[in-house]
């Protein structure tokens, strides 16, 4: 660190944006008034930040992995919700472009994580 900077963390700051992003969409959906599929886009899609932020505090290796492999999981299952969300109409692919582009690099960094954490 240089004049007290903080060293960036690439997935960290990575799933944090998408957080808004999903944020975002959840918001235009309940502006919609659909609600279920909505919550659970939310739940699925903030915590893969709140897993890799957990992640970077472990208390050891183990427990680094553990918790990148949670948020791998969670980033797969989030990928899940605007597909079907398109598919039943409730969202435009145009409203989920960005959220889905974003989703995929977040899942390739998480992919590589975890095998390089093995």
């Amino acid at each position: 660190m240089e004049n007290g900077e903080l060293k960036t963390n690439i997935i960290k700051d990575k799933t944090f944006e998408l957080s808004l992003k999903i944020i975002k969409v959840y918001k235009y959906l309940n502006e919609k008034k659909e609600f279920v599929l909505s919550k659970q886009l939310l739940r699925s899609g903030t915590s893969i930040g709140a897993n890799v932020v957990e992640a970077l505090d472990g208390i050891s290796k183990k427990d680094f992995r553990n918790k990148m492999s949670i948020a791998l999981k969670e980033a797969r299952e989030t990928k899940y919700w605007p597909d079907l969300l398109i598919a039943s109409d409730y969202l435009p692919k145009q409203k989920t472009e960005q959220v889905l582009a974003l989703l995929e690099e977040v899942t390739k960094i998480l992919v590589r994580i975890v095998k390089n954490a093995n």
